[in-house]
């Protein structure tokens, strides 16, 4: 059991039966009044941010975790695959744990949150950057454009459609952002 004196951001916690991570905190001590500590928790079950307040002196339940780096094998009906790169121990886990699980790339490196004592995943976080190839668009047609921001589709060698200026073209590898499913630049060959 802990206190409120030792949150922190990032710190685990067991409240109201569900696993949350603290966001931002700030501890305040009106004029008038017992001191509190204001706090957004975000639920890694459900990813789901709260607003709380716990008076001061209020005990928590910490919980213990581990971030292990995991590698993407496959992704097959009972979910996607992983392997631990230090135990070579592999996992299943189910896409809704995945933010944008269409821009994972088989051999791509993630980082897996484990609840320490039960040993079950809790969160899989995705790098912010990936690098994919284009496996299928159409032409830019040079004067098609009325302004300098035209965007065209452009299906990815996983599958993942995005949006691309006109001048990608097909075999092109491009850098997306996994966060908002967006087109970077274009990847110098």
């Amino acid at each position: 059991m802990a206190s409120t004196s030792d949150i922190r951001n990032g710190l685990c916690l067991d409240y109201s039966n569900d696993i949350y991570s603290i966001v931002e905190f700030q501890h305040v001590k009106p004029g008038k009044g017992n001191a509190f500590v204001r706090t957004k928790l975000k639920s890694l079950t459900t990813g789901k941010v709260i607003d709380n307040t716990f008076p001061a002196g209020h005990k928590i339940s910490v919980v213990r975790v581990e971030r292990r780096k995991m590698q993407f094998l496959y992704a097959d009906d009972t979910g996607f695959n992983f392997m631990d790169n230090e135990t070579y121990e592999q996992i299943s886990i189910n896409p809704d744990m995945l933010d944008n699980p269409k821009l994972l790339k088989e051999g791509s490196d993630v980082e897996v949150l484990f609840h320490a004592e039960k040993e079950i995943p809790l969160t899989v976080d995705m790098p912010q950057y990936v690098q994919l190839a284009v496996s299928y668009t159409e032409p830019g047609v040079r004067g098609d454009t009325a302004s300098t921001n035209v965007m065209k589709p452009a299906k990815l060698e996983t599958g993942a459609e995005v949006k691309v200026p006109l001048f990608v073209n097909e075999g092109d590898v491009i850098k997306v952002d996994t966060r908002s499913n967006s087109y970077v630049e274009r990847v110098k060959k």
